[in-house]
């Protein structure tokens, strides 16, 4: 059952926008086009990190889901990034992805990088448990529900508190708010 629901996944087809490449040469991207407001349609800013947003989500299938985004020049593929940009952008998806654990204690968290719908750098993080309806596969490739208003903006903010608190050593280690790695 679990490969059968795997490969409709793989299969599920979406068109390429008609103004593909006006999205992947920035002309009509909406990451960019968004600047850096603190909400937007998808979410609430968590983190403002020095390349990067990271916005969590209003829609989920579970709860602590946030999508790291790129702040710089327009960029589809990290590999476009110079070693020192891809470097701070990691450091900074980490970071977020370490409150989201600390913040939600899930089973695992899932990192996803494509862009094939927006074409501009971002990474999904996103907390896995073993009831979620992915039932230890992809969760579901279809619009997701409106979390519970009053529970998202608390938990919102829980993460955002984490982050503020979450550093980064000289070493390159990333610190727990308590001191530790």
């Amino acid at each position: 059952m679990d490969a059968i629901r795997v490969i409709r996944f793989i299969v599920t087809t979406v068109a390429w926008a008609k103004d593909w490449d006006d999205r992947i040469s920035g002309r009509q991207c909406q990451w960019c086009s968004h600047g850096r407001p603190d909400e937007i349609d998808f979410g609430t800013r968590v983190f403002a990190g020095q390349v990067s947003d990271a916005y969590f989500a209003r829609r989920a299938f579970v709860r602590g889901y946030a999508v790291v985004v790129w702040r710089g020049r327009h960029v589809v593929e990290p590999i476009d990034l110079s070693p020192a940009e891809a470097d701070q952008y990691q450091r900074e998806v980490l970071t977020v992805a370490r409150a989201i654990r600390d913040h939600f204690q899930p089973a695992k968290l899932n990192y996803l990088t494509m862009g094939n719908w927006e074409p501009h750098l971002h990474t999904h993080v996103t907390a896995r448990y073993p009831d979620d309806p992915g039932d230890g596969g992809p969760l579901p490739a279809k619009t997701p529900p409106l979390l519970d208003l009053r529970q998202w903006r608390t938990d919102a903010e829980a993460v955002r508190t984490l982050l503020e608190q979450i550093q980064w050593h000289a070493s390159g280690a990333l610190l727990h708010p308590d001191g530790h790695g």
